[in-house]
């Protein structure tokens, strides 16, 4: 029989990952336009059955990920970085640009093209270039696996479009791994599980200490005094609520930074077992399936299971 749980002690970020240590990744414009290029919806149709959904947040299905816009707690602790976090993030809530139409993909990528320009590109003869020094706008997608490369390869050419050169490189595990630990890749992609109580941690996935030390993953190669100092707030808070807003806040800073382009996740564990086993009627509420914790073998139901011969 098959069954599924719902995912509760977990949120995560799954996504293209920009190395903005390169100067062509620097521009939140360019990082935001990648987003606009990223047609969501007919890849979810098309490779993934429509069964999954559009991570939203770094903290994705739990309540520590910044929704709506920035209120109470979470408003005050913002407040005090004003000057250092984009001016967006207090009067309109985080979304993800939405495809699965042609209108709506003509309209993403024209918007795409805007934030282009305004970053410093314009298209010449179908190609993106840099509007001072007409160097062609140049990109390699670093992936270790065929199943990972499938997805990319349906992303590549609506970033083609746009009149970018776009490599895809393949790699064996061994120098997938080196490359990351020199930091020697434009975009990856990369995941960062988070638990309930995040902490010291987020040092090493976004702080400013952990972004040039090798086997960090701070794979962006984020620097910002921001981010930095919510990550303190993050740690040091003296109870829950506190540690839910400087979470949330900290979740809202990354978001508005636009240093990845979120892709998917699906909030429940699938399982498939001979029916020979018992669990109570009511869950915990954490844990996921909680096997085999608070299941027990059922003698009647297994006796029911065919044996082999």
């Amino acid at each position: 029989m098959r069954e599924e749980f719902p995912i509760r002690d977990r949120g995560v970020m799954q996504a293209f990952v920009f190395n903005i240590r390169r100067d062509k990744f620097k521009d939140s414009r360019v990082r935001r336009a990648f987003n606009f290029a990223f047609d969501f919806e007919e890849m979810n149709r098309q490779l993934f059955s429509g069964q999954y959904s559009r991570i939203a947040s770094y903290f994705q299905g739990t309540d520590l990920a910044a929704t709506g816009l920035p209120e109470g707690k979470e408003l005050e602790i913002l407040e005090s970085i004003r000057d250092k976090v984009p001016a967006d993030l207090f009067t309109k809530p985080y979304t993800n640009p939405v495809g699965g139409t042609p209108q709506a993909v003509r309209d993403n990528l024209r918007q795409a093209l805007v934030l282009f320009r305004d970053a410093g590109y314009e298209v010449r003869n179908t190609k993106l270039v840099d509007s001072k020094t007409g160097e062609p706008f140049t990109f390699e997608f670093l992936v270790e696996d065929s199943a990972t490369q499938r997805f990319v390869l349906f992303y590549k050419p609506s970033l083609e479009r746009l009149g970018m050169n776009v490599n895809v490189r393949v790699v064996d595990a061994a120098q997938y791994e080196n490359r990351l630990r020199q930091w020697d890749y434009d975009v990856i992609i990369a995941s960062w599980p988070q638990s309930l109580s995040p902490g010291n941690e987020q040092r090493d996935f976004w702080g400013s200490q952990a972004a040039d030390r090798p086997g960090s993953r701070n794979f962006i190669g984020i620097k910002n005094p921001a981010v930095d100092a919510l990550i303190e707030k993050v740690i040091f808070a003296q109870d829950r609520a506190e540690l839910v807003a400087a979470t949330k806040a900290l979740d809202r800073v990354l978001l508005w930074n636009f240093y990845v382009v979120p892709q998917w996740t699906y909030p429940y564990v699938r399982t498939a077992r001979w029916d020979r086993f018992s669990r109570p009627e009511t869950m915990p509420t954490y844990g996921r399936s909680a096997f085999p914790t608070v299941w027990w073998w059922d003698k009647d139901r297994a006796a029911k299971v065919p044996q082999r011969s």
